[in-house]
């Protein structure tokens, strides 16, 4: 059987007294990223046994409501590209974009 490769994603957050992000932390080697920090962050993974969503989304209490408006539309953006890799749904992916449109002019973030 031939050698699998690995690779590891490692997530850290330093916590308050009151278990309140204040940091976030993340390495991805093969990536080149090296303990970088980040305001925020959101993690889905898929549980086929449950099928569902496991998320977790995190944030520092220094991340502006402004670069988190930012974010979300970034993601949201994002995620209608890999919708649209995973699927080829060329119809569905157009009505996402165009909802990201929608997004960014009601947050007045459009470019």
């Amino acid at each position: 059987m031939p050698n699998k490769i690995k690779s590891k994603i490692e997530l850290t957050v330093e916590l308050d007294e009151n278990r309140v992000p204040e940091k976030l932390f993340w390495t991805a080697q093969d990536g080149g990223v090296s303990n970088e920090e980040a305001k925020a962050m959101m993690l889905s993974v898929w549980d086929a046994n449950a099928q569902e969503t496991l998320r977790i989304d995190l944030w520092t209490k220094e991340m502006p409501v402004d670069e988190m408006k930012v974010f979300f539309h970034q993601t949201l953006v994002a995620m209608s590209d890999t919708f649209n890799r995973a699927t080829q749904d060329e119809k569905m992916t157009a009505t996402m974009k165009d909802f990201c449109d929608y997004f960014a002019e009601k947050l007045e973030i459009k470019k």
